[in-house]
C-alpha cells in the first residue's frame, strides 16, 4: 500500500509539472489558433530568468515568480505584436514563424548566457521532504502541485468570470460577430498570448531546481504540453488538468515498472489511440451552432 502511495504521489507530482507547462500551450492554442512550437522557448526563458536573477540579483526562486512572469509575458507580447498578429488563420505560416522564433531563441541564449549547464538552487525553506500519507515528498514538489492548483483557478477565473474572458471565448466562437459587437479581438489575442507565454515562464522557473537549464530544455517540454492539451481537448481547460493527471499517473505507473524511455514510449502511443478514436480529445467544448 505504502507503494502504491507514493506512486500516485509521484503521479501527481509529475502530473502538475505537465499541467503547468501545458496550461500556457492550451489558452494559446485553443483560443487563437495557433500552433505555437515556441511554447518551449519560453519555458526555457522562465528558467534562464531565474537563474540570471538569482545570479545576478541575488532573488531566491519564490520572490522572482512575478518577476519571471511579467519577463516572459512582456517577450510573448511584443512577438505576438510583430509576428504573430499577421499570421492568423495561416496555421503553417504559425508553425514555420514560432519554429524560426524558438531556434533563434535558443541562439540568443548561447550567445548571451553560454550553452553549458546552468541550476537553479532550490528555496531553502522546500528543500526538505514532508510525509503524505505515511510517504515522504519532496516539499518542493508539494509546493509546485499547490501552486499549480491555485494557478488554474485563477486561469479558470479570468477565462470565465471577468470581461476579459468573456470577449475571448466570443472571439473564439465567431471573430466577425465579436468584431460588429466592439470587440478588440487584436488586443484581447495580445492580452491571450501575453497571459499564455507568462505561464510559461513560470513552468521554466520552478521546475529549474528540478531540471538542468539549458538552451535546449524547452523542446521536450512542448512535445508533452501539446500532448496534454491534444488528449484533453485543445479547447477545454478541465480537460487539459485532467489529462495532465491521467499522463502523470501513467508515465509514473510505467517508470516504476520498466523505465523512463519505454514508459514516455508506452504513453506515446497509447495517445496516439485515443486520438485515432476520439480526435477532438476526451473534453471538447460544446458550442452553440
Amino acid at each position: 500500500m505504502e507503494t502504491f502511495l507514493a506512486q500516485i504521489i509521484t503521479g501527481l507530482s509529475i502530473g502538475s509539472i505537465l499541467l503547468l507547462v501545458a496550461l500556457g500551450l492550451a489558452i494559446i492554442y485553443g483560443t487563437t489558433g495557433v500552433i505555437n512550437l515556441a511554447h518551449g522557448e519560453f519555458v526555457m526563458l522562465g528558467a534562464y530568468s531565474a537563474w540570471a536573477l538569482q545570479t545576478f540579483l541575488g532573488l531566491g526562486l519564490i520572490e522572482s515568480l512575478v518577476l519571471i512572469f511579467l519577463i516572459t509575458a512582456a517577450f510573448g507580447w511584443v512577438i505576438e505584436k510583430v509576428v504573430i498578429r499577421h499570421l492568423y488563420r495561416r496555421p503553417l505560416d504559425t508553425i514555420l514563424a514560432t519554429w524560426g522564433i524558438g531556434v533563434m531563441a535558443q541562439q540568443a541564449i548561447r550567445l548571451s548566457a553560454g550553452g553549458e549547464l546552468r541550476y537553479v538552487e532550490m528555496p531553502s525553506a522546500l528543500g526538505s521532504s514532508v510525509s503524505v500519507l505515511g510517504v515522504e515528498t519532496s516539499a518542493f514538489r508539494i509546493f509546485i502541485l499547490l501552486f499549480t492548483a491555485a494557478l488554474f483557478g485563477v486561469t479558470w477565473y479570468l477565462m470565465y468570470r471577468t470581461s476579459v474572458g468573456m470577449k475571448l471565448r466570443a472571439i473564439t466562437q465567431d471573430r466577425e460577430v465579436a468584431s460588429c459587437f466592439g470587440i478588440n479581438s487584436q488586443r484581447t489575442y495580445s492580452l491571450t498570448f501575453a497571459y499564455g507565454t507568462g505561464l510559461a515562464g513560470l513552468a521554466g522557473a520552478l521546475v529549474s531546481p528540478l531540471k538542468s537549464v539549458s538552451p535546449e530544455m524547452g523542446t521536450t517540454y512542448v512535445v508533452d504540453a501539446f500532448m496534454v492539451v491534444v488528449l484533453g481537448g485543445v479547447d477545454s481547460l478541465v480537460g487539459t488538468v485532467v489529462s495532465a493527471a491521467i499522463l502523470g499517473e501513467l508515465t509514473g505507473f510505467l517508470a516504476f515498472l520498466s523505465n523512463d524511455t519505454i514508459a514516455k514510449a508506452l504513453v506515446l502511443l497509447t495517445i496516439v489511440i485515443l486520438i485515432r478514436f476520439r480526435p477532438q480529445g476526451l473534453f471538447a467544448a460544446r458550442t452553440r451552432t
